[in-house]
């Protein structure tokens, strides 16, 4: 009960300061469809790591008198030509082509981000430079070069990455460049270099973490390319070799039996679309997420 001289006074609310991973991530996860899509890719990846645990059978056992047979009981999504089974095989094939999209991905990281960073902030001859050497893999076309490097070097995982590797930086330079000229000339920027800040200390603790929401989005989108990049190369005849699966792979050796025994094709196919959706929902989720206009 209070007098007639208390004085009521509301209880001071606090507020946390604005943060902008923290609004992204309650952004992202009230967008069902990325959400959904996380999920997906998160399922895909602990099936890449527990392959072994999971696989009814090695992915390399071969029963020839089984062979090319179709769904059953025995072999959830059948056999392939030499009596592998498909769900095995579709399982640690998941390792391998996630394998690939996030390392050459990494390889896209390293090398763009560090040369668009460079192009970027110093400007000048290492613009130049740089720029030339974007300009000439640029003429070249990717996959035909991917092609190329391949039949010299040979197939295999590493050669793959590596091939892969070597075109996938491109796409990455530019937009590190693109980010760090739009940020370079910023007030704080300015601030930063009045007060005596070195431009190494400039760039790793100003331009760059205000870069990261693009080139974030682009590191989660370029993994489904690189796969679908994969899967054209080992349709080609070009890429994993035997006898480890890829689910691009997979899908190329099905092409001679794929008018009679299509569950051969069906299935890799299946996976292959749906990680490239999953992978470009997520995508798009985080564009939106860390997008600041998104919460007005």
């Amino acid at each position: 009960m209070t007098t007639p001289n208390t004085v009521y006074v509301e209880p001071l609310v606090v507020r946390k300061p604005a943060n902008l991973w923290r609004d992204a991530g309650i952004r992202f996860s009230r967008n069902r469809l990325a959400m959904g899509a996380a999920v997906v890719v998160l399922l895909f990846i602990l099936m890449a790591i527990f392959a072994d645990l999971i696989a009814p059978t090695a992915y390399d056992y071969s029963d020839l008198a089984k062979s090319r047979r179709f769904p059953n009981a025995e072999n959830l999504l059948g056999t392939d030509s030499v009596g592998r089974d498909q769900l095995s095989r579709l399982i640690y094939g998941a390792r391998i082509s996630l394998t690939i999209g996030l390392a050459v991905q990494i390889i896209a990281v390293i090398v763009g981000v560090s040369l668009g960073s460079a192009a970027g902030f110093l400007g000048g001859w290492a613009d130049t430079i740089i720029m030339g050497i974007i300009e000439v893999f640029t003429a070249i076309p990717q996959l035909l070069f991917a092609l190329f490097l391949l039949s010299i070097w040979g197939g295999g995982l590493f050669n793959l990455i590596l091939a892969l590797g070597l075109i996938s930086w491109i796409e990455m330079c530019r937009l590190t460049r693109a980010q760090i000229l739009s940020l370079r000339e910023k007030e704080y920027i300015e601030a930063a270099r009045a007060i005596g800040v070195t431009n190494t200390s400039i760039a790793w603790r100003h331009l760059l973490p205000n870069a990261l929401s693009p080139l974030i989005i682009s590191f989660t989108l370029g993994i489904p390319a690189t796969m679908f990049a994969e899967a054209g190369l080992s349709f080609l005849g070009i890429g994993i070799n035997d006898p480890i699966p890829s689910w691009g792979k997979m899908a190329g050796q099905s092409s001679s039996f794929i008018e009679v025994y299509w569950h051969l094709g069906l299935f890799p196919t299946l996976m292959i679309a749906l990680t490239m959706l999953s992978f470009s929902f997520v995508g798009d989720g985080l564009r939106a997420a860390l997008d600041p206009r998104a919460s007005k």
